[in-house]
């Protein structure tokens, strides 16, 4: 949902109209601008919710953002940021750490840390999540621990991967049935990811535990193209045992093979009619989804969904006008 644009802001006045808007939605903070190509500030702010969580894609010409401990002071609203750079040459300050951001980059703060900053040069973006510190339900000691080992998580490819997903999904599920149990996944994903570099070790198990079929979904998701994708390799990953990792999944409410073959054919099925694929044959877009027999693939696919490939793809490919 298109938040903020400054396109028909005449150029005097975006620095003023952007500072207004970001201050609504994240409180207390300072920003630079740096001007693009044109000479001036472009901006573009784009806005998700899954509650606790809101979900931000900024992008345009360059900045710094930054918040701290005065920025809480002057609203009391303590916020945790979860960010990633996507597009641009970005970086991330917390104090005396500092570090480049890369599209495969997270970090995390809130703002009862001190002094932290992300920025971009050039044309950039950024993807953030934002929520009430309160919502996180984690001390901000456990918090500002984190902060500087977020890299060296396990948890951090999985809540990347998720928060890509969330974008490139946001308008169709934002807003609709499914949105707060992904509000609920992201804030589990979140708790994990702090307790996993930032936790005693009794929190932090206790978190671990609490949190594990949400990490177990999220790292399938993340890996749903890979054919050698086993449960032998799931319950390996998450050092459990394979009837435990069954059982995780009927606790519950759901069979482990039955949801990894369906997320498959609704990405196959995505793919089948998608302008991108276009020229790619249904065999490949199959096995890129780790179906390795296209037979299988057909059989499973009518079965969820009345059609073959074939038909789904006739039937439902975009047409182009002359």
């Amino acid at each position: 949902m298109l938040l903020f644009e400054t396109d028909d802001i005449p150029p005097a006045d975006r620095v003023d109209a952007y500072r207004e808007a970001v201050v609504a939605e994240t409180g207390s903070c300072a920003i630079d601008h740096e001007p693009g190509a044109d000479g001036h500030v472009n901006k573009r702010i784009e806005a998700w919710h899954f509650e606790p969580f809101a979900l931000y894609y900024t992008s345009g010409s360059g900045f710094r953002y930054w918040q701290t401990s005065r920025h809480l002071r002057m609203d009391s609203w303590n916020t945790v940021s979860i960010i990633t750079v996507p597009a641009g040459k970005g970086g991330f300050i917390w104090n005396d750490h500092q570090q480049a951001m890369t599209p495969r980059d997270l970090a995390i703060t809130n703002k009862s840390a001190g002094y932290w900053e992300v920025n971009w040069s050039g044309t950039g973006a950024t993807l953030c999540l934002l929520a009430d510190a309160a919502h996180v339900g984690l001390p901000d000691s456990m918090i500002h621990t984190a902060v500087p080992q977020i890299s060296h998580s396990p948890i951090t490819p999985l809540l990347l991967n998720h928060m890509q997903a969330l974008h490139r999904g946001g308008d169709h599920v934002a807003g609709g049935a499914s949105a707060n149990d992904l509000g609920q996944a992201t804030l589990s994903l979140v708790r994990a990811l702090v307790a996993s570099v930032g936790a005693p070790p009794d929190t932090r198990r206790a978190i671990a535990d609490e949190t594990l079929l949400v990490r177990v979904l999220a790292y399938i998701r993340a890996h749903l193209t890979d054919p050698e994708l086993t449960p032998a390799r799931i319950a390996a990953v998450h050092n459990i045992s394979l009837r435990s990792l069954y059982r995780l999944c009927e606790d519950g409410g759901l069979s482990l093979e039955q949801w990894i073959i369906r997320r498959r054919l609704d990405g196959a099925r995505r793919d089948l009619t998608a302008t991108e694929h276009a020229h790619r044959t249904i065999d490949a877009i199959a096995r890129s989804w780790g179906f390795t027999s296209p037979a299988h693939f057909t059989r499973r696919f009518r079965q969820a969904y009345g059609t073959t490939p074939r038909a789904w793809r006739a039937t439902s490919a975009p047409t182009t006008g002359d």
